[in-house]
């Protein structure tokens, strides 16, 4: 069994962004694990896996233009299905 079942991935593009605040921020917000936030002031690359995916996509969307975004279950894939 996943802990967190879906793998989440997209990148925001804004002004003014803060990688370590939004890791941080993340972090205390939201459950889940294996989070990368990198990338500059202009563009940041999430990936996190969680159960709630759609929580962390409108907090990501406040923070500027989200896009290539990438949601795939994990549970399913470790079953042979497409996730």
């Amino acid at each position: 069994m996943i802990e967190y079942r879906y793998d989440t991935q997209l990148l925001i593009e804004g002004e003014n962004l803060d990688e370590d605040k939004i890791n941080d921020y993340i972090v205390a917000n939201f459950k889940g694990d294996s989070l990368l936030a990198v990338g500059d002031e202009t563009l940041i690359k999430i990936h996190y896996h969680t159960n709630e995916p759609w929580k962390l996509l409108e907090y990501c969307a406040g923070l500027g233009e989200i896009f290539d975004i990438v949601v795939e279950d994990m549970d399913r894939q470790s079953r042979g299905l497409k996730g």
